[in-house]
């Protein structure tokens, strides 16, 4: 077995080197020839047979002298995870189970809690809960810590390997140990586990004249679900329907075809989002394809720090455009694109490819989509999300654009006459024993009260201007 694996391993590394040498630039054999490029190509393929060594010395000490035997199918793929993750916090390796999991998940269908979850610190933190799971009914929120699951500690666990934990049949319990931010003691949730079917578009009429439309995540049936939603509202409201409140808040996004059809829905034409990989044959541009289901209505875009990827998209783009008015706090700010390559018969990569732009050319990684108009679910919300964002993960990519912080966003349309700028004077935070504010609640959801208000002042301007 020894000499197996250091041959496989020299295998690798003579094709690595091969092919650099095959696939490299034109021009590349002329450096060669003259002496320039051959002494460093061949530097860095020496490097890398003493690397690939490095890592079989390693490999077969472990398997020899661990205090217990090991499964070498997970070793190796726990090396190949440790590998993906020391690049950036959304690249991993997902093994046969996890990545069916995740198929299934993008069909909007999953066993489980009902969390999107990363990790930080050796701990899983929670991005969002989703809407009417068993998660979300518990009281789970963005930014928690999960330390504990079923009084077992996750550190030392994969990210995988600790979704995979949480995950299980339906009506089975389990029980989890939270450590959140202003809460001095761990708290103690019991759950029980369901099927996770996401309804990923929920929508409905506000005072018969404003129509909301909540998208809690990007799956496949995103942008058919919203277009039933807006004929659903136009049947229903007719002539008296003022203008749209789109709630972006705690979507952790999705499928990025779905965030681009999403934004066509309402867009005329013009650039989506456009894509900069690491070469610059690989870039992309989405672009709008004449249609507006919303036929000109106006359009209020609600976002906060749990609204990343995806859902950024959305905003940057109608915001961009001038086509919403962005409101709430500034979101996630998580500006990169991850590509799944699936391995035959062992599972899949996840691998950050890269960046994307609004259509202004703005990088949101790590500063996020500024609101227009900023308002607080309730007092002190801004700061304490501002803990919780992309730019404080462990190895996030930086924003490549050096003065995207200091760039001025595309004016919004104007607001109208009175309507204030900011915040003001939003409700206190929830005291302890109080029911956690649910978004979309219009009797406490105070960022949504402000919402409705600015869609039917932009209705007034716009039957003016008419």
């Amino acid at each position: 077995m020894q000499v197996t694996f250091r041959s496989a391993l020299l295998a690798a590394a003579l094709a690595f080197g091969a092919g650099a040498a095959l696939n490299g630039p034109p021009g590349v054999w002329l450096g060669d020839r003259l002496g320039l490029g051959a002494q460093a190509q061949e530097g860095s393929r020496a490097e890398t047979y003493r690397l690939l060594s490095l890592f079989g010395d390693v490999f077969e000490r472990i398997r020899a002298e661990y205090v217990e035997p090991v499964n070498d199918r997970e070793v190796i793929e726990a090396a190949i995870n440790g590998m993906l993750q020391s690049l950036d916090p959304h690249s991993g390796y997902m093994n046969p189970r996890t990545f069916r999991d995740m198929q299934v998940q993008t069909r909007g269908e999953f066993g489980g809690l009902g969390i999107e979850v990363t990790q930080e610190n050796g701990f899983v933190k929670v991005i969002s809960p989703i809407d009417d799971t068993p998660a979300a009914r518990a009281g789970v929120k963005p930014g928690d810590l999960i330390t504990h699951i079923d009084g077992r500690t996750v550190q030392g666990l994969t990210l995988n390997e600790a979704v995979e934990r949480m995950r299980g049949p339906p009506r089975t319990e389990i029980r989890l140990t939270i450590r959140r931010e202003g809460v001095p003691q761990p708290i103690q949730m019991t759950i029980v586990r369901d099927v996770i079917r996401i309804q990923s578009v929920r929508s409905r009429l506000i005072d018969d004249d404003v129509g909301y439309i909540r998208i809690t995540s990007f799956n496949e049936q995103t942008d058919q679900g919203l277009r039933r939603a807006v004929q659903q509202l136009r049947s229903q409201a007719g002539t008296r329907l003022r203008g749209l409140v789109l709630d972006l808040r705690n979507n952790p996004g999705g499928l990025l075809d779905q965030a681009v059809a999403v934004s066509d829905d309402f867009l005329e034409q013009g650039e989506i989002v456009s894509t900069r990989a690491r070469r610059p044959e690989d870039a992309q541009r989405y672009n709008a394809r004449p249609g507006d289901i919303a036929a000109g209505l106006p359009i209020v875009v609600l976002i906060n720090g749990g609204s990343a990827s995806a859902s950024e998209i959305v905003a940057g783009a109608l915001q961009d455009h001038r086509r919403a008015v962005v409101i709430g706090t500034r979101s996630f700010g998580k500006g990169s694109v991850q590509t799944v390559m699936p391995l035959p018969g062992n599972g899949a990569i996840r691998l950050t490819t890269a960046r994307y732009y609004t259509p202004s050319g703005r990088s949101i990684q790590a500063t996020g989509i500024e609101p227009d108009v900023l308002v607080e679910l309730f007092e002190g919300e801004a700061r304490a999300e501002a803990r919780d964002r992309e730019a404080n993960l462990n190895r996030a990519l930086r924003n490549d654009q050096a003065q995207a912080a200091r760039q001025s966003p595309v004016p919004p349309p104007a607001l109208p006459p009175g309507f204030v700028e900011a915040s003001s004077n939003p409700p206190p935070r929830p005291t302890e024993g109080q029911p956690p504010i649910q978004l979309g609640d219009i009797a406490r959801d105070y960022q949504l009260q402000r919402a409705v208000e600015l869609v039917r002042g932009l209705a007034v301007m716009r039957r003016a201007s008419n």
